[in-house]
């Protein structure tokens, strides 16, 4: 069970009231020092990348309000990149930059599988307009990425992979193409779902993208009292036949409302239309105390709370779908459409059931 837990609203205050000091502080300089390591300003039409290769760890990479042409690369552990709120808007350069803007990404927090990069944050600042992911986070561990406005990006929002121990905090995560948060064991490969030690995904405002949250092959963590509306669905926890399995995760407390825009089908997956909370080919995961409604379509996920078996067939398992309170959902406010052994219904609000008797 993940025991780690931060609440949204306090690392909001808490990040408010850092940047506040921070500018209060701020010299004329390119650098000043600061408690916890130095500071390095960055103004409109400077280089984010040359302070981020020039911080040490520790340090903190502080952008003032503007734009700022071209991806950012961080490998340095404990590094901060902080903006003056979504007015500080990082956008697509040249595409020759580094080899983030080669990959199409805005911010690459890029460690390794076998050596994750520790406690980089990424806060207050906009990403927007990249060819592929907005924020790509790639073997790390601690990560918060809080209070960002990353949209209009044409693959994922927000996108974390081979990680672990990541906190998704308070973000805006708008018209992706893809996902407004993506989290998997791998993005490109297959493999068993990975234990990602307690990540949150909490107080996120996910809309206008193919999937609010997206939670492929991991296990142990948390989709926290997030709002979630006018995607193609709401969220997407994925498993498969692959070992360990995926799940042992929380979706809990989140406001899934009326996820209605229609995404066709790709070469791995159905249409999409009208899912508020899908589960596919997991293993105890708990679905507890949301509020759904309003999620309506006609493909094989549509409905409020849905069970289905994976791509490749594979039934959830021991899922525990509890204490929900659901209305307006079509076909169904809860549609187990799965022969998994061992999950349960009970004590969810709701009108109509697939089959009947799960309300």
């Amino acid at each position: 069970m993940p025991t780690r837990r931060v609440h949204h609203l306090a690392a909001a205050t808490a990040a408010a009231t850092a940047l506040t000091t921070v500018l209060a502080t701020l010299a004329a300089a390119p650098a000043a020092h600061a408690a916890g390591g130095t500071v390095h300003l960055v103004q409109p039409g400077g280089s984010i990348q040359r302070a981020v290769d020039a911080a040490a760890p520790g340090d903190t990479v502080q952008l003032l309000r503007g734009t700022y042409r071209g991806s950012v690369r961080i490998t340095t552990p404990g590094l901060t990149l902080r903006g003056a709120g979504p007015a500080s808007v990082i956008t697509p350069g040249d595409g020759t930059e580094n080899a983030c803007a080669t990959a199409g990404h805005g911010v690459c927090v890029a460690g390794t599988e076998a050596a994750p990069l520790p406690d980089v944050t990424i806060e207050t600042l906009a990403v927007t307009g990249f060819r592929k992911n907005g924020i790509d986070a790639s073997g790390t561990t601690g990560l918060t990425v809080r209070a960002t406005y990353v949209h209009d990006n044409a693959q994922q929002g927000i996108s974390q992979e081979m990680s672990t121990k990541a906190a998704i905090l308070g973000n805006r995560s708008v018209d992706n193409g893809q996902s407004g948060v993506f989290l998997a064991n791998y993005a490109y490969r297959e493999g068993g779902a990975p234990d990602t030690g307690g990540t949150v995904v909490e107080g996120n405002e996910l809309t206008g993208n193919r999937v609010g949250v997206t939670v492929r092959r991991l296990r142990v963590l948390t989709v926290e009292g997030n709002r979630i509306s006018g995607n193609c669905s709401g969220v997407f926890v994925v498993g498969d036949e692959g070992v360990p399995r995926a799940g042992d995760l929380d979706v809990r407390h989140n406001r899934v409302v009326a996820n209605n825009k229609f995404c066709p089908a790709n070469p791995r997956l159905g249409a999409i239309q009208g899912a508020g909370i899908v589960l596919t080919g997991t293993e105890d995961t708990r679905v507890t105390d949301n509020e759904v409604h309003d999620n309506v379509g006609a493909s094989d996920f549509s409905g409020g709370i849905v069970l289905f078996k994976s791509v490749v067939g594979i039934p959830n398992t021991r899922a525990t779908i509890a204490d929900n309170h659901l209305s307006g959902n079509g076909p169904a406010d809860l549609a187990d459409r799965d022969t998994g052994a061992g999950n349960t219904f009970t004590r969810n609000t709701c009108t109509l059931s697939e089959p009947s008797g799960r309300c």
